[in-house]
């Protein structure tokens, strides 16, 4: 496995802005599912912003 593959985050961003499959079934249970991935991917990335801050501020 390459490290530039391991580290990219291209993955991560394009789930937020991807476009809606039309032949996908729609589903509620799936809906609130990627819902969840999403609220909890930016918490994520939030918390690792400010652990990256005030490690770099102290």
């Amino acid at each position: 496995m390459n490290w530039k593959n391991f580290l990219s985050l291209g993955e991560v961003f394009t789930y937020f802005f991807r476009k809606k499959d039309p032949n996908r079934p729609v589903n509620t249970s799936l809906k609130m599912m990627h819902g969840v991935n999403k609220l909890s991917m930016l918490m994520f990335l939030l918390c690792l912003a400010v652990m990256i801050f005030r490690y770099a501020t102290r």
